[in-house]
Protein backbone atom coordinates (compact mmCIF):
# COMPACT_ATOMS: atom_id res chain seq x y z
CA UNK A 1 0.00 0.00 0.00
CA UNK A 2 2.63 2.44 1.14
CA UNK A 3 4.90 1.64 -2.15
CA UNK A 4 2.03 2.26 -4.71
CA UNK A 5 0.94 5.69 -2.49
CA UNK A 6 4.85 6.86 -3.07
CA UNK A 7 4.86 5.72 -6.93
CA UNK A 8 5.30 8.28 -9.25
CA UNK A 9 1.68 8.39 -11.30
CA UNK A 10 1.98 10.75 -14.41
CA UNK A 11 -0.48 13.09 -12.60
CA UNK A 12 1.86 13.37 -9.50
CA UNK A 13 4.78 14.33 -11.79
CA UNK A 14 2.30 17.05 -14.11
CA UNK A 15 1.98 18.06 -10.12
CA UNK A 16 5.64 18.57 -9.72
CA UNK A 17 6.52 19.89 -12.88
CA UNK A 18 3.47 22.77 -12.55
CA UNK A 19 4.28 23.74 -9.22
CA UNK A 20 8.73 23.95 -9.60
CA UNK A 21 7.70 25.70 -13.13
CA UNK A 22 5.34 28.09 -10.55
CA UNK A 23 8.21 28.38 -8.15
CA UNK A 24 10.57 29.19 -10.41
CA UNK A 25 8.34 31.96 -11.97
CA UNK A 26 7.77 33.43 -9.04
CA UNK A 27 11.61 33.47 -7.83
CA UNK A 28 13.04 34.98 -11.20
CA UNK A 29 12.25 38.65 -9.99
CA UNK A 30 14.55 37.83 -7.15
CA UNK A 31 17.17 36.05 -9.12
CA UNK A 32 17.18 39.06 -10.90
CA UNK A 33 17.37 41.63 -8.07
CA UNK A 34 20.62 39.37 -6.65
CA UNK A 35 22.57 38.57 -9.70
CA UNK A 36 22.25 42.14 -10.80
CA UNK A 37 23.24 43.81 -7.70
CA UNK A 38 26.86 42.13 -7.34
CA UNK A 39 27.28 43.24 -11.49
CA UNK A 40 29.64 45.71 -12.67
CA UNK A 41 27.47 48.57 -14.82
CA UNK A 42 29.65 47.57 -17.76
CA UNK A 43 28.39 43.27 -17.90
CA UNK A 44 24.69 45.56 -16.81
CA UNK A 45 25.08 47.28 -20.59
CA UNK A 46 26.49 44.62 -22.20
CA UNK A 47 24.77 41.25 -20.74
CA UNK A 48 21.35 40.00 -20.28
CA UNK A 49 19.25 40.43 -16.56
CA UNK A 50 19.46 36.33 -16.43
CA UNK A 51 23.28 36.24 -17.14
CA UNK A 52 25.35 35.93 -13.85
CA UNK A 53 27.74 38.26 -12.28
CA UNK A 54 31.42 37.70 -14.29
CA UNK A 55 33.22 39.44 -11.73
CA UNK A 56 31.10 39.93 -8.62
CA UNK A 57 31.49 42.96 -6.46
CA UNK A 58 29.47 44.13 -3.47
CA UNK A 59 30.29 47.68 -4.35
CA UNK A 60 26.84 48.80 -5.26
CA UNK A 61 25.74 47.35 -1.50
CA UNK A 62 28.40 50.07 -0.30
CA UNK A 63 26.74 52.63 -2.72
CA UNK A 64 23.68 51.98 -1.51
CA UNK A 65 24.09 51.81 1.89
CA UNK A 66 25.86 54.66 2.91
CA UNK A 67 26.42 56.37 -1.04
CA UNK A 68 23.49 56.83 -2.62
CA UNK A 69 21.38 59.89 -3.53
CA UNK A 70 18.11 60.07 -2.41
CA UNK A 71 16.88 63.64 -3.86
CA UNK A 72 19.51 66.25 -2.82
CA UNK A 73 21.02 64.31 -0.51
CA UNK A 74 24.17 61.49 -0.92
CA UNK A 75 23.85 59.44 2.39
CA UNK A 76 22.65 56.57 0.92
CA UNK A 77 19.61 54.12 2.92
CA UNK A 78 21.33 54.12 6.01
CA UNK A 79 20.11 56.95 8.06
CA UNK A 80 16.20 56.03 6.18
CA UNK A 81 17.12 52.44 7.36
CA UNK A 82 17.00 53.43 11.10
CA UNK A 83 14.26 55.54 10.81
CA UNK A 84 12.10 52.94 9.68
CA UNK A 85 13.70 51.13 12.67
CA UNK A 86 13.00 53.24 14.96
CA UNK A 87 9.64 53.66 14.55
CA UNK A 88 8.54 50.47 13.55
CA UNK A 89 9.44 48.60 16.64
CA UNK A 90 7.78 50.93 19.30
CA UNK A 91 4.52 51.11 17.03
CA UNK A 92 4.91 47.11 16.51
CA UNK A 93 4.57 47.00 20.28
CA UNK A 94 2.41 49.15 21.34
CA UNK A 95 -0.69 48.84 18.69
CA UNK A 96 -0.03 44.57 19.71
CA UNK A 97 -0.41 45.58 23.35
CA UNK A 98 -3.18 47.43 22.97
CA UNK A 99 -4.89 45.35 21.15
CA UNK A 100 -4.29 42.71 23.44
CA UNK A 101 -5.81 44.20 26.15
CA UNK A 102 -9.16 45.16 23.76
CA UNK A 103 -9.23 41.81 22.54
CA UNK A 104 -9.62 40.27 25.97
CA UNK A 105 -11.86 43.00 27.10
CA UNK A 106 -14.18 42.52 24.49
CA UNK A 107 -14.09 38.58 24.41
CA UNK A 108 -13.97 37.92 28.71
CA UNK A 109 -15.32 41.36 29.38
CA UNK A 110 -18.32 42.02 27.49
CA UNK A 111 -20.02 45.47 28.41
CA UNK A 112 -23.38 47.16 26.78
CA UNK A 113 -22.67 47.86 23.58
CA UNK A 114 -19.45 45.90 23.49
CA UNK A 115 -20.97 44.43 19.83
CA UNK A 116 -21.11 47.73 18.98
CA UNK A 117 -17.49 48.56 19.18
CA UNK A 118 -16.47 45.08 17.69
CA UNK A 119 -18.39 45.79 14.75
CA UNK A 120 -17.13 49.44 14.63
CA UNK A 121 -13.21 48.21 14.95
CA UNK A 122 -13.86 45.79 12.12
CA UNK A 123 -14.91 48.62 9.56
CA UNK A 124 -11.82 50.22 10.89
CA UNK A 125 -9.79 47.38 9.27
CA UNK A 126 -11.07 47.86 5.87
CA UNK A 127 -11.24 52.15 5.73
CA UNK A 128 -8.52 53.07 3.08
CA UNK A 129 -5.40 54.72 3.61
CA UNK A 130 -6.71 57.82 2.04
CA UNK A 131 -9.51 58.51 3.78
CA UNK A 132 -8.09 59.43 7.52
CA UNK A 133 -5.13 61.29 5.78
CA UNK A 134 -6.01 64.86 5.90
CA UNK A 135 -7.60 63.89 9.69
CA UNK A 136 -4.48 62.45 10.84
CA UNK A 137 -2.61 65.70 9.24
CA UNK A 138 -4.79 68.08 10.96
CA UNK A 139 -4.37 66.18 14.38
CA UNK A 140 -0.35 66.17 14.07
CA UNK A 141 -0.53 69.87 13.19
CA UNK A 142 -2.58 70.71 16.14
CA UNK A 143 -0.12 68.59 19.02
CA UNK A 144 3.11 69.97 16.90
CA UNK A 145 3.90 66.46 15.38
CA UNK A 146 3.63 66.65 12.42
CA UNK A 147 6.74 65.25 10.43
CA UNK A 148 8.58 64.05 13.29
CA UNK A 149 9.21 59.78 13.83
CA UNK A 150 6.74 59.77 17.07
CA UNK A 151 4.11 61.46 14.77
CA UNK A 152 4.08 58.51 12.17
CA UNK A 153 4.74 56.11 15.35
CA UNK A 154 1.22 57.78 16.20
CA UNK A 155 -0.53 57.23 12.95
CA UNK A 156 0.85 53.85 13.01
CA UNK A 157 -0.31 52.81 15.96
CA UNK A 158 -3.76 54.28 15.73
CA UNK A 159 -4.13 52.91 12.02
CA UNK A 160 -3.05 49.19 13.95
CA UNK A 161 -5.13 48.92 16.49
CA UNK A 162 -8.43 48.11 14.63
CA UNK A 163 -6.66 44.63 13.20
CA UNK A 164 -4.32 43.56 16.54
CA UNK A 165 -8.15 43.48 18.19
CA UNK A 166 -9.37 41.96 15.86
CA UNK A 167 -6.91 39.12 16.27
CA UNK A 168 -6.44 39.04 19.85
CA UNK A 169 -10.69 38.86 20.02
CA UNK A 170 -10.50 36.08 17.79
CA UNK A 171 -7.92 34.32 19.74
CA UNK A 172 -8.96 34.95 23.23
CA UNK A 173 -13.13 33.91 22.35
CA UNK A 174 -10.76 30.28 22.80
CA UNK A 175 -9.79 30.78 26.04
CA UNK A 176 -12.24 28.86 28.43
CA UNK A 177 -14.49 31.30 30.22
CA UNK A 178 -14.40 28.64 33.02
CA UNK A 179 -10.47 29.94 33.43
CA UNK A 180 -11.45 33.28 33.78
CA UNK A 181 -14.77 32.76 35.95
CA UNK A 182 -12.36 30.59 38.53
CA UNK A 183 -9.86 33.80 38.90
CA UNK A 184 -12.57 35.86 39.36
CA UNK A 185 -13.64 34.00 42.06
CA UNK A 186 -10.67 33.53 43.49
CA UNK A 187 -10.66 37.15 43.76
CA UNK A 188 -8.41 38.51 40.71
CA UNK A 189 -9.39 41.30 38.91
CA UNK A 190 -9.01 42.87 35.74
CA UNK A 191 -5.50 43.17 35.20
CA UNK A 192 -4.63 40.14 37.43
CA UNK A 193 -6.80 37.48 35.17
CA UNK A 194 -4.91 39.13 32.70
CA UNK A 195 -1.25 38.91 33.78
CA UNK A 196 -1.53 35.59 35.17
CA UNK A 197 -4.31 33.54 33.26
CA UNK A 198 -4.42 35.31 29.56
CA UNK A 199 -1.49 36.83 29.15
CA UNK A 200 0.75 33.53 29.23
CA UNK A 201 -1.21 31.83 26.88
CA UNK A 202 -1.10 34.68 24.35
CA UNK A 203 2.40 33.84 22.43
CA UNK A 204 1.17 32.43 19.48
CA UNK A 205 -1.20 35.15 18.98
CA UNK A 206 1.18 37.77 19.77
CA UNK A 207 3.91 36.83 16.64
CA UNK A 208 0.79 36.83 13.92
CA UNK A 209 0.37 40.39 15.38
CA UNK A 210 4.50 41.30 15.87
CA UNK A 211 4.90 39.65 11.89
CA UNK A 212 1.41 41.38 10.84
CA UNK A 213 2.25 44.69 11.68
CA UNK A 214 6.32 44.96 11.20
CA UNK A 215 5.05 44.08 8.02
CA UNK A 216 2.45 46.41 7.29
CA UNK A 217 4.41 49.49 8.58
CA UNK A 218 8.21 48.77 7.48
CA UNK A 219 6.36 47.96 4.12
CA UNK A 220 4.47 51.41 4.08
CA UNK A 221 4.88 54.03 1.41
CA UNK A 222 2.36 56.20 2.21
CA UNK A 223 2.01 57.19 5.30
CA UNK A 224 5.87 57.93 5.28
CA UNK A 225 5.69 60.16 1.85
CA UNK A 226 2.65 62.06 3.90
CA UNK A 227 3.20 62.39 7.29
CA UNK A 228 7.84 61.93 7.37
CA UNK A 229 9.52 64.96 7.27
CA UNK A 230 13.26 65.31 6.04
CA UNK A 231 14.72 63.65 8.77
CA UNK A 232 11.79 61.37 9.39
CA UNK A 233 11.36 59.46 6.44
CA UNK A 234 11.06 55.86 6.03
CA UNK A 235 13.14 53.58 4.12
CA UNK A 236 10.75 52.85 1.51
CA UNK A 237 10.12 56.76 0.95
CA UNK A 238 14.22 56.78 0.50
CA UNK A 239 14.05 54.07 -1.75
CA UNK A 240 11.36 55.65 -4.30
CA UNK A 241 13.74 58.67 -3.90
CA UNK A 242 16.81 56.88 -5.08
CA UNK A 243 15.09 54.58 -7.75
CA UNK A 244 13.44 57.81 -8.98
CA UNK A 245 16.88 60.19 -8.54
CA UNK A 246 18.73 61.27 -12.16
CA UNK A 247 22.39 62.05 -11.67
CA UNK A 248 23.54 60.62 -14.98
CA UNK A 249 23.58 57.11 -15.52
CA UNK A 250 20.95 54.68 -13.93
CA UNK A 251 22.64 52.35 -11.69
CA UNK A 252 20.59 49.35 -11.98
CA UNK A 253 23.05 47.42 -9.40
CA UNK A 254 22.43 49.93 -6.74
CA UNK A 255 19.12 50.08 -7.58
CA UNK A 256 18.52 46.67 -6.95
CA UNK A 257 20.74 46.32 -4.10
CA UNK A 258 18.41 48.94 -2.27
CA UNK A 259 15.40 47.10 -2.81
CA UNK A 260 17.24 44.00 -1.69
CA UNK A 261 18.05 46.00 1.42
CA UNK A 262 14.91 47.61 2.36
CA UNK A 263 13.15 43.98 1.81
CA UNK A 264 15.53 41.90 4.01
CA UNK A 265 13.86 42.75 7.65
CA UNK A 266 10.19 41.58 6.71
CA UNK A 267 11.80 38.82 4.99
CA UNK A 268 14.19 37.73 7.65
CA UNK A 269 11.20 37.70 9.86
CA UNK A 270 9.27 35.36 8.04
CA UNK A 271 12.25 33.31 7.59
CA UNK A 272 13.00 33.13 10.91
CA UNK A 273 9.54 33.29 12.66
CA UNK A 274 6.92 32.28 9.98
CA UNK A 275 6.19 28.76 11.36
CA UNK A 276 5.10 30.67 14.44
CA UNK A 277 2.72 32.83 12.41
CA UNK A 278 1.19 30.05 10.66
CA UNK A 279 0.48 28.05 14.70
CA UNK A 280 -0.18 31.52 15.63
CA UNK A 281 -3.79 32.30 12.85
CA UNK A 282 -4.09 28.06 13.62
CA UNK A 283 -4.36 28.54 16.99
CA UNK A 284 -7.71 30.49 17.12
CA UNK A 285 -9.14 29.09 14.49
CA UNK A 286 -11.64 26.56 16.21
CA UNK A 287 -13.08 27.31 19.61
CA UNK A 288 -12.64 24.32 22.32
Amino acid sequence: MVAEQSRLTPGRIFIYALLTLVALYYLAPLYVMLTTSFKSLEQIRTGTILDLPMAPTTEAWGRAWSGACTGVRCEGLAPYFWNSVSMTIPAVLISSLIGSINGYVLAHWRFRGSNVVFTALMVGCFIPFQVVILPMARLLGMFGLANTTTGLIIVHIIYGVAFTTLFFRNYYVTVPEELVNAARIDGAGFFTIYRRVIFPLSLPIFMVCFIWQFTQIWNDFLFGVVFGGADAQPVTVALNNLVNTSTGVTEYNVNMAAAIIAALPTLGLYLVAGKYFVRGLTAGAVKG
